[in-house]
Parts: structure tokens; sequence; C-alpha cells
């Protein structure tokens, strides 16, 4: 059913660009700006390039969520991403926070663990990689190494059971630095095969404790680092990202559209519980890849993709955010048949910083250059890219 509303006594149609009250939220627009890493945090200190990107992308009313920030030192699997955990990486993201509630935008810091996602290289004294699991990654893919070049995914160490209460806790206090910050709310990375991901996915959790085997136990890691951020920040200043359907780095399960509805259902349960709604649940289409939009077909036809989105988001109860490859006529059409309340987009803001200007008047888009996407230049493919507006100001 098509999300409207009555004002005086005569229906009206949501559209992208129609106000939206997320939680205790009130959005100007329902165009978001999606998490991306983006590699300009040199030694995970965010710095002025990336006050800049996100004051760029803000817009009065405007929600966006910052690309993963690492929860602990040996969470990465980047280079020049930044973190959460210390006291100068909290200090440097009030600077971001600040210039964009300036520019009257929400904000939500992403939480992030890449789990076995990552390489000796990006961990403490040369250590192996954490997951749920001891099978690496296939040489389907590469991980991007400091130097520029890609390497192979090493096998990585299976957490033992006593230690995952640890991880969990490095949410929390990760949540507690955003929210010293001044962060206006958290976004639980639980997709796209990172650590989260790892543990719900069948088709790499293994286990054979209380976190692996059915889909409850592999869904109480993730159910953990909810209550324990929650417990942080509050209910209504959270939100989870999730993938069901997609096989990001390896991450497949035999059955995507039920493993959606039960963590769906475990979400609702958090919200009975709590007596409060979580800020929304964002959801990534299956056509999204790391590499583009998939080939017409991979992972099914349109209509099977939007059968799936459509049964999830109508169990969830909340706001439901959907994201990967959306075009402005595909999100359009997600708002006002009520597929989703909010769409975020990821590589169309790269390149048009403007971009909620440009949708609504439906103006020429920039075309982004992926080879500067992992760049590390606090400029170049990072802030240079052109607005309509000469000044880079916001109609809006």
């Amino acid at each position: 059913m098509a999300d409207s509303s009555l004002k005086g006594g005569i229906t009206e149609q949501k559209t992208l660009f129609s106000p939206y009250k997320m939680s205790n939220f009130n959005l100007s627009h329902r165009v978001v700006l999606a998490p991306m890493t983006r590699c300009r945090a040199i030694n995970g200190i965010p710095g002025q390039g990336l006050v800049d990107y996100y004051t760029q992308r803000a817009t009065d009313g405007g929600f966006l969520i910052t690309e993963g920030t690492l929860v602990s030192d040996n969470a990465g699997g980047f280079p020049h991403c930044p973190g959460i955990y210390n006291k100068e990486q909290v200090e440097a993201w009030k600077t971001v926070v600040d210039a964009v509630h300036a520019k009257g935008s929400v904000l939500f810091c992403q939480l992030w663990h890449v789990g076995r996602a990552s390489h000796y290289v990006y961990q403490p004294n040369g250590g192996s990689p954490i997951s749920s699991t001891t099978t690496p990654i296939s040489n389907r893919w590469r991980i991007l190494m400091p130097d520029g070049s890609h390497g192979k995914y090493p096998e990585p160490r299976a957490l033992a059971t006593h230690e995952v209460p640890d991880i969990v806790n490095l949410y929390r206090q990760a949540a507690l630095n955003a929210n010293e910050a001044g962060f206006d709310g958290i976004e639980i990375h639980g997709a796209h095969g990172y650590l989260i991901d790892q543990f719900i996915k069948n088709g790499i959790n293994n286990r054979t404790d209380e976190y692996g085997g059915s889909i409850e136990n592999r869904c109480k890691f993730l159910i953990q680092v909810i209550r324990a951020v929650i417990s942080a920040v509050g209910p209504n200043r959270v939100g989870v990202r999730i993938s069901p359907a997609i096989d990001h780095l390896d991450a497949m399960d035999s059955d995507p559209q039920g493993l959606g509805l039960s963590v769906i259902e475990r979400l609702n349960d958090i919200q009975t519980n709590v007596g409060s709604k979580l800020a929304y649940l964002h959801v990534t289409q299956p056509r999204y890849t790391a590499y583009g939009q998939t080939e017409a077909g991979k992972h099914g036809s349109e209509d099977e993709e939007a059968r799936l989105m459509r049964t999830w988001r109508r169990a969830y109860n909340g706001t439901f955010i959907c994201s990967g490859g959306f075009t402005r006529e595909l999100a359009l059409k997600a708002v006002e048949d009520g597929d989703a309340d909010l769409v975020s987009f990821g590589r169309l803001f790269i390149s048009n910083p403007d971009l909620v200007e440009r949708l609504k008047i439906n103006a020429p888009l920039t075309r982004y250059n992926r080879r500067t996407f992992y760049t590390h230049d606090p400029v170049v493919g990072y802030t240079d890219y052109s607005f309509l507006n000469p000044k880079g100001l916001s109609r809006l």
C-alpha cells in the first residue's frame, strides 16, 4: 500500500521528497547518504577532508550515515578507515559532527568490525583476523592492501565462546564514544559479509556452540550487539543494517528470505520488550555488489527482488530503508509504492555531492570515477566533484 496521509481532507501522496519522521528526527526528504568506505581518515583519525566531504552532502533536514567506523584496533580491513575507539578519534569526529549539524542534517555513526575480511597487516602485532569460523574468504575476492595492491584473505581465527561477549562490549563502548562525539545515533553494520554477517549466514558460520547451528543461535551475536548498543544510547537512536540475500565476500545463506524474516522477528520483539521502536532497519537489495550493479538476472529478476524486499518491509514494524543500485526512478517508485520509507544512495552520492537537489529537479548526474574510490587524497575523487550551483550551496 502506498504511503499517504490526510491533509485538509485530501489524501497526500508521499514521494522521495516528502518530509518523514524517523524516530525523533524530522527529515525534510527521504534521500539518505549510505555508508561507504572512502579510506581518507589517515591513521584512523578523521581530518578536514571528512569535514568537507560530509558537509558537502548535508542538507537541511537530511539524513547521513557515516562510512564504516571501526570499533577497535583489530576491526579494520581497509587502509585509513576512521575509528571511534580512542579519545583522539572521538575529538576528531566532533568537528565533523558539528559541521554537519550546522547544515541542519542528522548524522548516524555506522559501527563496523570486518571480522575475517581483514589481513595480518591490519591486525595488531600481525595477528590473525577473528571470525565465527576458521574458513577464509575464497580466492574469488581480493583484499585492498595499504600499498594499493590486492592480496588474498588469510585464514581467520574462530572466536572462542567466552570471547564473544568481549566483542559485544566493543560495540557498546564505541556507541558511548559516538554519543560523546555528538552523533545523533548509531547504525550497526550487520551486512555485506563482515563480522556480524559471518555469524548470521549459514554459508559461513559452521560453529557447534551456542552461536552456531540454528537461526536462533546464529542471530544471537547480532541481538546481543543490538541490546548492548541500546543500553548505551537508547533504542530510538539505533539503526540496523542487514543483507540477507547478498553473497558479498562469500556471505551466502541457504534461505535468505527466512533469514531476513527471522532477524526482523527478533527486531520486532526487541522493540516490544523495550517499549520503543528502533530508529530504522536498513536492508540492501540483492542487486548490490562491491563492483557495481549485478548483471541482469544474476540474482534473479527485478520482480523477484522487489517481492523479497516487500516481504521484509511488510514484516518489519518500523522505518524501513532500502539501498543498493537505486536510480531516481527506482527510488521514486519504492517510496510511492510503500516499499521503502527512505532510500539510501552510495556511489551516486560520491560524484554528486548535491544529489538531493539533482534528484529533485531531475538534473543530469555526474559519473563517478571508480579508480579514486579508495585512494587517500583528501580532495581528489573525494571533495572535488562539481555542484550544479557553482558556490556548492544547496537550494533546498
